[in-house]
């Protein structure tokens, strides 16, 4: 008898997808007020999750998403982390 494992889903914040935790990046806060992106998906803090999709980075970018989920202001490397860590799974 097969047992299915259960699928840990996670919301876009950009764009509102539900989407399977490994097909999202993570962005957390940290209680000092860092933001940083999290790839392993377990560093400790407040996290948000966006899908692995450049529009959906543009669209938490345009909007302040990101921001306003870990009420923090979002420096502008961390898109452009987000954008390139996308970018290099795309080649691979």
């Amino acid at each position: 008898m097969a047992v299915n494992k259960k699928v840990p889903l996670r919301k876009c914040v950009a764009t509102g997808e539900m989407l399977p935790k490994k097909e999202m990046i993570r962005v957390v806060r940290s209680k000092e007020g860092e933001v940083s992106v999290d790839v392993s998906g377990k560093k400790p803090g407040r996290g948000a999750y966006v899908s692995k999709s450049e529009k959906a980075i543009d669209i938490a970018r345009k909007k302040n998403v990101l921001g306003h989920q870990l009420d923090v202001k979002i420096p502008e490397e961390i898109y452009e982390e987000l954008i390139l860590l996308i970018r290099r799974e795309s080649i691979l």
